[in-house]
């Protein structure tokens, strides 16, 4: 086994086929293909099952993609130690940050670390569902919300505080709610899937699910607030996506006592990562500048 396997290897995971890997690593296909067959026969297991249509990893090859990858964090960090040429950030990584979020707050601070760390590679993908980091050969991703239990290391970057609004419109039509009771009463327009349409608000110091009702389901924010604009309801959306139509009185908040918590901000990454100085600087970055922009 060679270490130039290992890092062939680690790039076919993370590109998900042997085109983009051979791009990647300026070789050719045919080379890469050859020598991903020499390693799983030197290793006498199925790493990659291949079909004509896509490459997948089979559990053995995730956990062989771990070790390897550790391996070359290793290989690295050992060169950069005693290497005065090697001490800029260097690597290629896969992220995966959530749509809305991503554009509008994340987009602009990866492009600022990437100027002052022009040697690093960055591959991000806009995604709201949940990927599989290590199965789909992610490094790294953000997600908002609850975390479920899994063996990956989780770091918390901040806090989204989230607001219940609607038009001034709407309230001339159908009056202002009181309290949460109130809005069974209204038409509220609803982020998520069937089955995960309750909202959960305070009342006299304890939560409570408000199963609300309205015209409008979405899994994608801004077709709320859009609606919520238009004058169809209200709306319970975090502020990032919101911020602009209050700023300017198209959306006004209501119910304020009652106000949802906020949804927490994490960076995943496999135990592999833990290491990593590349990871460890840009958390660190993101974690920084997130806070100035009043994200904790």
């Amino acid at each position: 086994m060679q270490i130039e396997d290992l890092r062939i290897f680690v790039a076919v995971v993370k590109a998900g086929n042997f085109t983009a890997a051979a791009e990647q690593l300026l070789l050719s296909k045919q080379y890469v293909s050859r020598r991903m067959a020499a390693l799983e026969a030197s290793l006498s297991v199925r790493l990659l099952n291949r079909n004509t249509r896509k490459l997948s990893v089979t559990e053995s090859g995730q956990l062989f993609a771990q070790h390897a990858q550790r391996i070359l964090d290793d290989i690295e960090e050992a060169e950069r130690a005693v290497s005065p040429k090697r001490q800029a950030l260097q690597g290629s990584y896969r992220i995966s940050i959530p749509m809305s979020f991503g554009i509008s707050h994340l987009s602009p601070l990866i492009a600022e670390f990437l100027q002052q760390n022009p040697e690093i590679q960055f591959q991000v993908e806009l995604v709201d569902r949940y990927v599989d980091l290590v199965g789909e050969g992610f490094d790294i991703a953000i997600r908002i919300g609850n975390l479920a239990d899994s063996s990956l290391v989780a770091r918390r970057l901040g806090q989204l505080k989230r607001v219940i609004c609607c038009s001034p419109g709407y309230l001339e039509r159908r009056g202002t709610p009181e309290t949460p009771d109130d809005l069974l009463r209204h038409d509220c327009l609803r982020y998520g899937r069937e089955g995960q349409n309750g909202w959960e608000l305070e009342r006299h110091g304890k939560l409570r699910i408000f199963d609300v009702r309205g015209p409008v389901l979405s899994n994608k924010g801004e077709v709320l607030r859009d609606a919520a604009i238009s004058g169809l309801g209200i709306v319970l959306l975090p502020e990032f996506i919101v911020g602009p139509a209050l700023e300017n009185g198209s959306l006004v908040p209501i119910l304020d006592a009652f106000q949802p918590g906020s949804l927490s901000l994490h960076a995943l990454y496999p135990q592999h990562r833990q290491r990593s100085e590349v990871t460890r600087v840009f958390l660190d970055f993101l974690q920084e500048r997130l806070k100035a922009q009043r994200v904790s």
